[in-house]
């Protein structure tokens, strides 16, 4: 299932964001980091969040067959290929991205010659218990898109110590918010007043 989280009238110009979280665990600090992202989104802008990432099958060409794509896997093209830009948000499992955003990425990258990734603008973003802030796992997604072909932004955002970070779906910390917007007005600028 694809969740909308802002809704606007039709025919309304608008930026359309898709929001791809790597983490499965009800209460994540990724997705609330996930959340505090979508409220610097400029007004007029739509977020979606894909939310079917644990639902993919590991990815295979024997699978990616044309008339036979698994219906979640049709969806995540469709909803990348409507994308204006995409926030990437990822935990760090081992020292790496989550193998949930790594899957997500092999099905957008494919087929290969028209791949709904190519060319759309992404960031990337991470919070983590630990003080390095999912630093390696947010290289590693940075890595991984630009090979899928996605115009990723090589700057990304990190939250350490993510237990303590977030309050009313913000960032405590306003210094780390300033951060955080200024990264989400990389994919998405705000307009001119």
């Amino acid at each position: 299932m694809v969740k909308h989280l802002t809704n606007l009238p039709p025919g309304d110009p608008h930026m359309n964001v898709l929001v791809l979280v790597g983490s499965l665990r009800e209460g994540s600090t990724n997705r609330a980091l996930a959340d505090a992202a979508v409220a610097h989104l400029p007004e007029g802008a739509t977020a979606t969040v894909f939310d079917r990432g644990a639902e993919l099958p590991h990815y295979s060409e024997d699978l990616d067959l044309e008339g036979h794509l698994p219906e979640v896997a049709v969806e995540l093209r469709e909803a990348v290929a409507a994308a204006d830009g995409l926030i990437v948000v990822t935990p760090e499992y081992n020292g790496t991205l989550s193998s949930v955003v790594k899957n997500t990425i092999d099905w957008a990258s494919r087929p290969r010659e028209t791949a709904a990734i190519s060319g759309t603008p992404a960031v990337v973003m991470a919070a983590s218990g630990s003080p390095y802030a999912a630093q390696w796992a947010r290289q590693d997604a940075v890595r991984c898109l630009q090979v899928a072909g996605a115009a990723v932004v090589e700057d990304t955002f990190g939250v350490g110590s993510s237990f303590e970070a977030f309050a009313d779906g913000r960032l405590v910390d306003a210094e780390a918010d300033a951060a955080l917007r200024a990264l989400v007005a990389r994919l998405a600028p705000v307009p001119a007043a």
